[in-house]
């Protein structure tokens, strides 16, 4: 049927080896039905922006002008339809199209792909994005007029492989498509269902696309030829076009052309729900190796880090593709909000295919190296405004440090260890601000540090009083990073201002003597440990200056930062997450109470001073509770009658 001519009506069959393909197409891809819409807009667009090139190139005298898409609905005769005024096509090229559909291989690449069809990308990738209209149509027809000065065709099939084509009436440019909606697929006929469709998938494509109208109010000058009641009125209402899209979004522009008012505003647009500002953005640009264009957004960090809904959008060439970036985008930035849009990244692989893809490999690679000189320029050029920010993004970068060995190697640069008093320093800063005071006696530098400032508070003020800085590092995957940034720097480690007395948390040369001797030491120790609970507290006497408290309950760094690892998962010793946790009881021998106890003959007597004591010790650690906390009121009252 080449050439033909369309005088009287043809008919033919399309080109497929299976009896039937769009039942096939229908079962396999039945989940992504809706975005048949989507297909069907981005087609219509291809078809303008045809038409663009060819203009500006001098290809064609015709008028490019100012083109829409336009969607409508006519509930009643069950019909959508979709019209644009592109490059059209001829009677030879509807055939033409609709026959190179590569429908050869139909069944083997359905069979090949049935499992990925979930991605809403499968269809328009392989060239099936016309054919998904008949997911939602019992008949499809196809009204186009090329830019060529030739005939306009009528194409109608109604989902078999049968076609015909008959000369049309149209006398504008361009292609309508009307769906014949299946009666299990009333809802596309439903105004709310359509715009929710052309909102989620089509809304930054980049020709408008009317749906509908609306009324605008607009300002007026008085004695303008209006209705006679609007005269004195200074708006008057007019309706317009109901353009749904926004077709220059802010990443398609450059850098340079936008302003953080820009920037924000693209966020709301983004997000209309979302009432919390950004904290900062990265606007992504680069035309090779690969192209990749994008802004993302470093929005405030909720405690609860699974609670995120807003994602991190993927389009290509403005077409919403999918809120599923995992593998493209560094894991860490998953936390991140925007848009990210590439035309060079594969829709329809799978997960260990697509971290193969030497193209998505290089573009993590990018944003990542994009995201640290970004955060590294912050910094630099206002770093006040960057500490202010350093809670709500810490939870990125840290994590960051821990799974990119890039974004690792770059992270010196910016990022911060504040103290419990609100300084902020880099590692070289805080290793040359503690150098003098907390280096023990082997040579070590000690970072002391909390992970909450208000119950760890005793321990902070007595590590302050000594001259000692406190870091405050209070993430849930702090274990992990101190243990990383120890292995990478020589002579460096860090210990919770908790996790023993001060005296041995930086050891210096000069040490305390103890004012028991052996023997008292030995029998003071017996005492103690026949009255404190052995499978929570080991006892440790040691010599301290007279005025420090006579109890301190500590718990090891080691011990408690593998336990830690284990239940936050990725590091740890096995099964650690499961220990029962274990204290040290450290006396100091050199205190009033020490002397007290030993000296106590009644065992009653002694046996509550101690139990008071260590009271007292689990309080500071917040450990002294329900039934226990109970009996130490009631006896503290006691004492005070």
């Amino acid at each position: 049927m080449a050439g033909l001519k369309i005088i009287n009506m043809t008919t033919g069959k399309i080109n497929v080896s299976v009896e039937n393909i769009f039942p096939l197409i229908k079962k396999f891809l039945y989940n992504d039905h809706e975005i048949f819409l989507r297909e069907l807009v981005s087609n219509a667009t291809d078809a303008t922006l045809k038409l663009k090139h060819l203009t500006s190139i001098g290809e064609t005298k015709v008028e490019y002008g100012n083109p829409i898409i336009e969607v409508k609905i006519d509930k009643e005769a069950k019909k959508l339809h979709l019209i644009d005024q592109g490059i059209g096509m001829t009677a030879d090229e509807v055939e033409k199209y609709i026959n190179q559909i590569a429908f050869s291989g139909a069944e083997e690449f359905l069979e090949k792909y049935k499992d990925a069809a979930k991605d809403s990308g499968i269809i328009g990738h392989f060239g099936l994005g016309f054919y998904s209209a008949f997911m939602v149509a019992s008949k499809v027809e196809i009204i186009t007029k090329s830019y060529k000065d030739e005939p306009a065709a009528h194409w109608t099939c109604d989902g078999s492989p049968e076609f015909t084509i008959v000369k049309a009436d149209k006398t504008e440019r361009g292609t309508e498509i009307i769906l014949h909606i299946a009666e299990d697929s009333i809802e596309f006929l439903e105004e709310f269902k359509i715009r929710e469709l052309l909102t989620k998938y089509n809304k930054f494509m980049p020709i408008p696309i009317k749906f509908g109208t609306r009324k605008e109010k607009i300002e007026q000058k008085k004695g303008e030829s209006v209705a006679e009641e609007d005269k004195d009125n200074i708006f008057t209402e007019v309706e317009v076009d109901n353009i749904i899209n926004n077709p220059n979004p802010a990443w398609t522009k450059q850098p340079v052309d936008l302003t953080d008012e820009d920037y924000k505003n693209f966020y709301r647009e983004l997000y209309p729900m979302q009432f919390e500002e950004p904290l900062f953005n990265i606007h992504l640009n680069v035309d090779y190796p690969f192209n990749l264009t994008g802004i993302l957004y470093f929005p405030k960090m909720s405690a609860d880090l699974q609670m995120q809904k807003d994602k991190i959008q993927m389009y290509q060439n403005q077409v919403f593709v999918t809120d599923n970036v995992e593998g493209i985008v560094p894991e860490f930035l998953g936390m991140l909000k925007g848009v990210i849009d590439s035309p060079d990244i594969p829709l329809n692989v799978s997960r260990s295919g697509l971290q193969a893809d030497s193209n998505v490999k290089k573009i993590s690679n990018y944003i990542t190296r994009k995201v640290a000189d970004k955060l590294k320029s912050l910094f630099t050029e206002n770093r006040e405004d960057f500490e202010k920010k350093w809670n709500d993004i810490k939870i990125v970068l840290e994590y960051g440090m821990l799974s990119e060995p890039k974004f690792y190697e770059k992270s010196g640069d910016f990022i911060l260890y504040p103290t419990v008093d609100n300084n902020h320093y880099t590692l070289a800063e805080l290793k040359e601000a503690i150098a003098t005071n907390q280096t023990d006696k082997n040579g070590k530098l000690v970072v002391l540090y909390a992970s909450n400032k208000d119950a760890q508070h005793g321990y902070i003020e007595i590590a302050e009083e000594k001259g000692y800085k406190v870091l405050l590092l209070d993430s849930p995957i702090v274990s992990h990073l101190i243990q990383k940034l120890e292995s990478d720097n020589e002579n460096l480690t860090f210990v919770r201002v908790d996790s023993d007395h001060i005296d041995k948390l930086i050891q210096k040369e000069d040490t305390q003597i103890s004012k028991l001797s052996e023997d008292e030491s030995t029998q003071l120790k017996t005492v103690l440990e026949e009255i404190v609970p052995k499978a929570n507290y080991s006892v440790q006497l040691e010599p301290m200056d007279s005025t420090a408290a006579p109890f301190i309950i500590t718990q090891p760094e080691f011990m408690r930062r593998m336990k830690e690892m284990s239940q936050t998962g990725g590091g740890g010793m096995f099964g650690m997450g499961n220990f029962p946790e274990m204290y040290n009881l450290v006396v100091n021998t050199n205190s009033e109470l020490a002397t007290t106890i030993l000296n106590t003959s009644d065992k009653s007597a002694q046996e509550s001073l101690v139990k008071q004591a260590l009271d007292l010790a689990k309080i500071s650690q917040g450990l002294l509770k329900g039934e226990d906390l109970t009996a130490f009121v009631k006896r503290s009252f006691e004492l005070i009658k």
